[in-house]
């Protein structure tokens, strides 16, 4: 889909950089390398996992966790502040980094280990680590501070938490029709998203609104014309469900 998609848009182009355009077109790609790597590594750790207690991979989780995300944040404050390379040398590659610790730390809610936690003091967390993820995007935004959230944020990591033992304490699903229909295509339109982003980003950005307001619109638009793509291509006979990998 992406190869004929960028044959279709660079048509009448005489001067193409295919490799900056392939990159450009896969960006959203980056993940695939690590999540690979994870599925392939997923039987050992599991197998490892069932010889250690809770409580000793929580231990080492928090560790791991000061390292992987208290460290670059604190980092970046003082980068922030004008106050250069204050950081230790460690590096947490061949244990998965921070993606290894969700994992992980999925794993240990699955588990059980944070069975204990009331639900009130979980939605607190919740909605004060998404207050800080946007308080922080802000204060950069307006420091004029080359910074954007990523995995590696403490509190995306404990909101995310928090939402996460939320939902495997939930004994049903509300609406379960229409949320198993957006799970059924998320992924598609994640595949997708990008061949409508693309051009329609530089037309959205000329709307005479207000930033966060083509933001929303920009989503809506992508919503939409993803779905509908996905859609569309799903229903193509025999084997229109396997291109994005649909069931």
């Amino acid at each position: 889909i992406y190869a004929v998609s960028l044959q279709f848009v660079t048509v009448g182009s005489n001067q193409v950089n295919f490799s900056e355009a392939g990159s450009l077109f896969f960006s959203h790609m980056w993940y695939m390398p690590m999540i690979i790597g994870m599925y392939l590594s997923m039987p050992f750790v599991a197998s490892a996992l069932k010889h250690f207690d809770k409580k000793t991979i929580f231990q080492a989780l928090v560790v791991f966790s000061l390292l992987a995300f208290v460290m670059p944040f604190i980092t970046t404050i003082f980068d922030m502040e004008g106050i250069k390379n204050v950081t230790i040398q460690y590096s947490l590659g061949f244990s998965g980094g921070v993606y290894g610790i969700y994992i992980i730390l999925g794993y240990l809610v699955k588990k059980g280990m944070f069975k204990d936690i009331s639900k009130a003091k979980l939605w607190i967390l919740a909605i004060i680590s998404f207050i800080i993820c946007l308080g922080f995007q802000y204060y950069a935004f307006t420091k004029g501070y080359d910074f954007f959230l990523w995995y590696e944020f403490p509190f995306i990591l404990l909101g995310s938490f928090a939402l996460f033992e939320l939902c495997s304490r939930m004994k049903s699903v509300r609406f379960y029709s229409g949320v198993k229909v957006l799970s059924k295509y998320s992924f598609a339109v994640f595949l997708i998203h990008n061949l409508f982003r693309l051009p329609l980003l530089p037309l959205v950005v000329m709307i005479p609104v207000t930033e966060p307001l083509k933001a929303i619109i920009l989503w809506i638009l992508l919503i939409i014309l993803s779905f509908s793509a996905a859609a569309i291509i799903y229903r193509i006979p025999r084997f229109g469900k396997y291109i994005l990998y649909m069931r």
